[in-house]
């Protein structure tokens, strides 16, 4: 029986021993972090926004053994996801040294490159190469360098309820091209993880790299040490949910001048989006722009939809659920007036969505111009022009879409500063707004 085996052999059968991933591959000697100046540590050379894929260099991140001394990113790949690959090595379902095989993944349409894709300074939250580590880092790949491409390319069909009805209403046609005889739209699917340049992110939020390392390394449980001890290494790969772009229309019309773009950047909410809870506005905003955006491509123009993973405005759902408690709770019910004074009363702050870094994106699709921005929200608005991107049009969502119970979120909102072409309520006003109390929901 091994050492520490508490197992009782008389009442268990016998096990043969395996030879697992762990026994080959990991030893006695915990590496916890690395420096600089340390025997055998050669990074890859990697230079944020240098003019091509060749001259930027591969994002190396992989602990494996024969990566191991050339990483020159910290963190892991597969964002949040990484947890999960780690729980499949533990349990001996995935061996730490597989290696992808990439044979027919390329991307199904091409995207870029663009000016901003070597521009330290307009893309610093995403590879701008993710999507093309074979193409360019196959001499890599040869040599065993474990490199994991970080943005994905296809296409797909999308099947919704709401269109089928656009359709009966003659808002959307059966063209062939965007919507199919079957009533399915055509799009253009992009999936992006996180990869963060940390000086480009301190730059964007005014605050020194120190303190964005510290920030991280300390609110993560001490999870990367490589922050402070690897002061050289300038990119991170956060643990967080990425984006998932949807593209109506030809991807090639997003940096064309001469095309129309209608577009709407959504943040998460799986209660309404998937589930349709009528609290809030997400997900009839969410399906009056993919409308949008297809009528838009089917007029010769073209749709982005972009979807980031900040759930409950990056606080989390745990947290969103809470402050509904509250708010239904308060002396007085649930008004407009206390809708952001919940959130802080239990979060501390009432949004950690930090536009700051939402225009990466954008700039990686090659936009320059947005026709129709489907979306209120003054932050996104600021964000991206300030980004350098010109919006003719904001759109508000039809006063029809809106579900009753909502009314308290998009007052509230109108009121902090969202966009609206209707009359902006005052103090009094919200405290007249009021959503339903527990009693009137049927479970």
């Amino acid at each position: 029986m091994a050492q520490g085996d508490t197992t009782d052999a008389s009442t268990s059968p016998p096990i043969e021993p395996v030879d697992t991933p762990q026994q080959r591959l990991y030893n006695s000697r915990v590496v916890l972090t690395t420096y600089p100046s340390q025997l055998g540590i050669e990074p890859i050379p990697l230079h944020w926004g240098a003019p091509t894929a060749s001259a930027r260099g591969p994002v190396v991140v992989s602990r494996s053994q024969d990566t191991f001394g050339k990483r020159n990113a910290i963190g892991a790949g597969g964002g949040s996801y990484c947890i999960y690959r780690a729980l499949a090595v533990a349990i001996g379902a995935l061996a730490p040294n597989h290696r992808p095989d990439f044979t027919m993944t390329e991307p199904t349409h091409q995207i870029g490159p663009f000016p901003a894709w070597s521009d330290p300074e307009k893309i610093v939250s995403m590879d701008p190469w993710g999507h093309a580590t074979v193409e360019h880092y196959s001499e890599f790949l040869d040599q065993g360098v474990d490199i994991r491409p970080t943005i994905a390319i296809t296409k797909a069909h999308m099947k919704l309820a709401e269109i089928d009805d656009a359709i009966q209403r003659g808002f959307l046609r059966r063209d062939g091209e965007i919507v199919t005889e079957g009533g399915e739209l055509k799009v253009v699917k992009v999936a992006s993880e996180p990869v963060w340049y940390l000086p480009g992110v301190a730059q964007r939020f005014g605050i020194e790299e120190s303190t964005l390392r510290r920030a991280l390394f300390e609110d993560t449980g001490g999870m990367y040490p490589e922050l402070i001890t690897r002061p050289d290494l300038k990119v991170f790969l956060p643990p967080i949910g990425g984006l998932t772009v949807y593209i109506f229309g030809d991807p090639a019309h997003i940096s064309d001048p001469t095309k129309r773009l209608t577009m709407r950047v959504h943040d998460e909410c799986n209660g309404s989006d998937v589930f349709g809870s009528d609290i809030c506005t997400c997900k009839p905003y969410l399906v009056y722009s993919i409308e949008e955006c297809a009528r838009e491509a089917q007029n010769g123009g073209v749709g982005v939809v972009v979807y980031f993973r900040k759930e409950g405005r990056a606080l989390g759902e745990v947290t969103k659920y809470l402050v509904y408690n509250a708010r239904k709770r308060q002396e007085g019910g649930d008004t407009a007036a206390n809708y952001f004074k919940r959130t802080e009363f239990v979060a501390g702050v009432k949004d950690m969505r930090f536009q700051a870094l939402m225009p990466d994106i954008l700039h990686w699709l090659g936009v320059k111009r947005i026709d129709r921005f489907i979306s209120m929200s003054n932050m996104k608005y600021q964000a991206i022009v300030d980004s350098g991107i010109e919006i003719i049009e904001r759109v508000s969502i039809p006063e029809d879409r809106m579900p009753a119970d909502s009314k308290v979120e998009i007052e509230a909102k109108i009121a902090d500063g969202y966009f609206t072409t209707g009359e902006v309520p005052t103090g009094e006003m919200l405290k007249e707004v009021k959503g339903r109390n527990w009693d009137e929901i049927a479970h």
